[in-house]
């Protein structure tokens, strides 16, 4: 078997010369291991309650922000400015479609009257007014496009601004997310 060479004799001035270190004696493996040790079950109480009111923080500043169309706090389908647009040009509007929920309570209560006139001219009004919302819900969709288009130019157009605007229209005004930053009847900026 081949001995290993033996190490060098350093010289007397390389003995002198202060090599450098970490400046502290290694730990030993009891210290490291004492280092490391944690406790079997992590989450203590406190620490339960300090996470759950931090989260509560981080909702209640992502339930503000996307209330008030931050973007950062916005989910996908509602970022960005051509949404923004479509949003602010639904929301300075008059729909029909906003109406469709009271409507449909209406015609609810009026089915438990005991007059069956009444009960059938409130289904057919229901029927028609229905027929109304999808023919303002297609109109809308077409204008929608046009202005985003005549605003930011085809070749910047997204796909589905005008399904959005107008799912945004048959919603109750109060229950809009993120709700609307126009007053009715205001002018929008169409660029």
């Amino acid at each position: 078997m081949a001995k290993t060479p033996p190490a060098p004799v350093p010289r007397d001035e390389e003995r002198a010369a202060p090599t450098a270190g970490k400046g502290r004696p290694t730990p030993s493996r009891a210290e490291r291991e004492a280092a490391r040790r944690r406790p079997l079950v992590p989450d203590t109480k406190e620490a339960k309650a300090a996470a759950k009111a931090e989260l509560a923080v981080k909702r209640e500043r992502a339930r503000v922000g996307m209330a008030t169309g931050d973007d950062r706090y916005l989910p996908a389908r509602d970022k960005g400015p051509q949404r923004r647009f479509v949003r602010d040009w639904v929301d300075a509007r008059w729909t029909l479609g906003e109406w469709i929920m009271p409507l449909m309570l209406v015609v609810i209560v009026l089915g438990f009257v005991p007059n069956p006139t009444l009960v059938m001219a409130s289904f057919l009004g229901l029927w028609a007014i229905l027929l109304l919302v999808i023919a303002e819900m297609v109109i809308n969709a077409t204008l929608v496009k046009r202005a985003a288009r005549h605003k930011f130019g085809e070749s910047r157009m997204e796909r589905g601004l005008g399904w959005y605007g107008a799912m945004r229209s048959i919603q109750m005004r109060v229950l809009r997310m993120p709700k609307p930053q126009k007053r009715r009847g205001e002018k929008i900026d169409l660029g």
